[in-house]
């Protein structure tokens, strides 16, 4: 779980903590009046990213919404030099209006 400082206050970034480490980065930020909230996850932590967003709209949050979904495939560099395509994914949450 990583939030950035300034513009990207909103983003979290999945990885592999529990699921409901990143659900409580959720409700904080929309606690603290955050009107969207971006989850980002590469790869394998797809699967985690979309389970947050519906554990944050249906458990916690219930007046979040889905705003925007963006999938993209990424490449990186292997670790013996080959070129990877990493599927990566962004959901945007915000409450609804």
């Amino acid at each position: 779980m990583q939030s950035r400082t300034g513009d990207s206050d909103n983003i979290i970034f999945i990885g592999k903590k529990p699921a409901m480490s990143y659900v409580l980065a959720c409700v904080t930020q929309f606690n603290r009046n955050q009107e969207t909230v971006v989850l980002k996850a590469r790869g394998r932590a797809i699967s985690h990213a979309v389970d947050v967003a519906e554990v944050v709209r249906n458990k916690f949050v219930r007046d979040a919404e889905v705003r925007d979904i963006k999938i993209a495939t990424e490449i990186i560099d292997g670790e013996s030099g080959e070129k990877l395509n990493v599927s990566s994914i962004e959901i945007v949450l915000g409450k609804k209006q």
